[in-house]
């Protein structure tokens, strides 16, 4: 057991290994709980897990949300069965990747939290909103991650409309019919018993489409974030050690050094030449035989257009 979870910390402290990060955080929630569960069970304090999930699922009662208002968080890295942690983390992995190759992490996360969020709204607003979901109110709560695995999905989707996806069975689909499909079962299982939940899917594909067609005209949903996200790590960056010298010239080469040392440079913007070449290489491999680095040009330059 020891090896699984030297495994588990050696893959969360990989960088750029933001996807798996999302993934292995949902995953160590749902195991921690289901061993709560048993212990619970076992113990017949099943009130006291109930308790427990409750602090966690987001509710659709505006009174009782103020009073857990982190839900609107939690709920989206929350699983209690394994069918449904599973279908979600396949989805985020299957579209999350496309989204880290060719934006990077930091706007994975961005689609991720504000998918989550956007979903969390549309069902607290749907359901206090429109008549037909009032009588459920009082009794309806929500967990699961498929509102920001939505809007990752769309996202990816319209970033890449035409990217293509071999099924088992079906072949090669193009991932714009994918979301597509999830989209439109969505809207027909919305007043069904799981509406609360396909209504998030809907808040969470809008958030993802936004999200791209915004960043595609230059404006970036998910600055805020990035600023957190800078402050957090900030916070617990481990700092190097002082050096004291009595050398002034010998102070300023160690600034200089460091300063070089953790500034990474942007992506710069490609000129002609080197988008043709990428648009050769993607003719001739297709889309995955592009590195990182060319995705993001790729990206780079369909923003200037």
């Amino acid at each position: 057991m020891s090896g699984i979870f030297d495994d588990f910390r050696r893959e969360f402290n990989k960088t750029d290994n933001t996807l798996v990060r999302l993934i292995l955080i949902n995953t160590v929630v749902f195991l921690s709980l289901l061993v709560v569960k048993v212990i619970f069970t076992l113990g017949q304090s099943s009130e006291a897990y109930v308790w427990l999930v409750d602090m966690l699922r987001l509710p659709a009662s505006p009174r009782e949300f103020l009073y857990k208002p982190w839900t609107l968080i939690t709920y989206f890295f929350t699983h209690e069965e394994i069918f449904h942690i599973l279908f979600n983390m396949l989805f985020l992995y299957w579209f999350g990747r496309l989204v880290d190759e060719y934006l990077g992490s930091k706007r994975l996360i961005a689609l991720y939290m504000l998918g989550g969020i956007a979903g969390g709204l549309a069902y607290m607003g749907i359901y206090n909103l429109l008549p037909y979901f009032q009588s459920q109110v009082a009794g309806s709560q929500m967990l699961g991650a498929s509102a920001a695995a939505f809007s990752v999905a769309v996202g990816a989707s319209t970033l890449l409309p035409n990217y293509t996806f071999n099924l088992i069975f079906l072949g090669p689909i193009r991932i714009k019919y994918i979301a597509f499909f999830y989209i439109v079962l969505s809207l027909a299982q919305s007043i069904g018993p799981n509406a609360g939940g396909n209504l998030a899917h809907l808040g969470g594909a809008i958030t993802g489409y936004m999200f791209i067609k915004l960043l595609q005209n230059g404006t970036d949903l998910g600055r805020p974030l990035y600023i957190i996200m800078e402050v957090w790590t900030r916070m617990f960056r481990k700092r190097p050690p002082m050096r004291v010298t009595h050398r002034q010239k010998e102070v300023h080469r160690s600034s200089t050094l460091y300063s070089a040392t953790t500034t990474s440079s942007p992506i710069e913007i490609p000129d002609q030449d080197e988008i043709d070449a990428i648009l050769d290489k993607i003719s001739k491999s297709g889309y995955e035989s592009l590195t990182k680095e060319e995705k993001q040009k790729l990206f780079k330059a369909s923003q200037q257009k």
